[in-house]
């Protein structure tokens, strides 16, 4: 006599492929996140040495092997060159000063730092800007430079790709946080050199730090929770009162000045924001050894650096009901560079390591008015919650480029957060 089987699915990998997005309460469908298009991974590899592979998800590797070699460049050079590239991003743009005599006058002593728009300066924001892309591609030539078989194949597989396609999602999975947006591929053009830069090709974002799986246990809700963590002196330095306003408007917006109340906020087990937004200071503390540490300061005199908060909520790490999953705008100079050493931690990173959804900051010394007008122009596209953190950089490289002839937000970069999306209740 036939008998029905009990069957037990403990896996179910066509789901995703065959089956509509799923029901959430309320009858919401749940985002599908798409899948990455590429992966670098650049991994220390002895003392002084690296290693580097590759593969798109989803495609066959070469018949032998997957796409990897051992750098010839070691790690002290590449982070040598990538700090000579933020270097000359800060000295060549943002403390350039025209010729006496150059189109804008006296109120122009500082075109880059003075002003967004920089159209009035066009063929000279051109010019620096072909330069800097040029530098780009030193860097990544360098940083894959070498006569060994399989690393002259690996370097043909990375620059093809980077070089021959537009519009990929690429995760730097890196044990060293280089300035990937800022480098570039390819011959430079000098009428429009910023389709060089991998930040105005391509979504980016650096992975490589430990990261907290936090499931999101937060209601949805129509109006996302924020703060805004501020130096005062800074309120009205330029679009600023309007990235306030903004903010105000469209969440339930929660003000910080001193350091004090944003500690203690992030002291208890749940931190019910969505984004958290930073707009004050940044800063290298000195501290004995041969790498500074980073800090964030706001209206007093005590910082924010990476180990003080973690002192504050490394103790939830292991609680299953703690939440702390905000998108963080580090709105702060330097606020997007990393440790140069392994065993230092950096605000953004620690931030990662504790659960945030990604953080998004400048890797240099960024000007106060530019850095407003990214900002709102950032943040009233992630409040609408329709597009991802790696879609709006991406989107913002262009834009500033295309209206303002300002290069200078390829100097955003995202620390995870490549998928970062406001989900708001409909």
């Amino acid at each position: 006599m036939p008998h029905n089987l009990t069957v037990a699915i403990r896996h179910n990998p066509s789901l995703d492929y065959t089956a509509l997005p799923r029901q959430q309460d309320g009858g919401e469908r749940e985002r599908i996140k798409p899948p990455l298009d590429l992966v670098v991974a650049l991994r220390r590899n002895g003392a002084d040495a690296l290693y580097m592979y590759a593969f798109r998800p989803g495609e066959r590797s070469p018949r032998t092997r997957s796409h990897h070699a051992a750098l010839t460049m070691p790690e002290r050079t590449v982070l040598a060159k990538a700090a000579r590239l933020r270097s000359l991003w800060r000295d060549r743009l943002v403390h350039h000063q025209p010729d006496a005599g150059a189109v804008g006058g006296p109120m122009d002593r500082y075109p880059f730092a003075e002003s967004t728009d920089l159209s009035r300066h066009a063929a000279l924001s051109t010019a620096l800007t072909a330069e800097l892309a040029v530098e780009g591609h030193y860097l990544l030539e360098c940083l894959l430079d070498g006569s060994d078989l399989d690393l002259s194949a690996f370097r043909d597989f990375i620059t093809g790709t980077l070089r021959d396609e537009e519009g990929l999602r690429i995760s730097f999975d890196s044990d060293l946080y280089l300035p990937w947006p800022m480098l570039a591929v390819g011959s430079v053009d000098p009428v429009d050199p910023w389709s060089a830069f991998l930040g105005h090709r391509h979504q980016i974002e650096q992975t490589g730090a430990s990261y907290q799986t936090i499931e999101n246990r937060l209601a949805r809700r129509a109006l996302p929770v924020a703060s805004l963590n501020t130096d005062s002196t800074l309120e009205l330095v330029g679009r600023a009162p309007e990235v306030r306003k903004l903010l105000e408007e469209r969440s339930r917006l929660t003000v910080r000045t001193e350091s004090g109340p944003f500690l203690e906020a992030i002291s208890g087990p749940v931190v019910d924001e969505d984004v958290m937004y930073f707009w004050c200071h940044g800063h290298f503390i000195e501290n004995g050894s041969p790498h500074p540490h980073l800090a964030v300061q706001l209206s007093d005199d005590r910082p924010i650096d990476a180990d003080s908060v973690i002192i504050k909520r490394r103790r939830f790490r292991a609680v299953a009901d703690a939440q702390f999953r905000p998108f963080v705008l580090l709105n702060a100079c330097h606020s997007g560079q990393v440790a140069d050493a392994p065993e230092l931690e950096h605000l953004g990173k620690a931030l990662i390591g504790l659960g945030a959804d990604g953080v998004l900051g400048p890797q240099i010394e960024i000007p106060q008015i530019f850095a407003t007008e990214y900002a709102y122009a950032f943040l009233d596209l992630y409040l609408g919650g329709d597009h991802t953190a790696g879609e709006i950089a991406q989107n913002l490289v262009r834009r500033f480029a295309a209206e303002s002839h300002n290069p200078l937000a390829l100097t955003y970069s995202l620390h995870c957060g490549i998928d970062s999306r406001l989900e708001l209740a409909q």
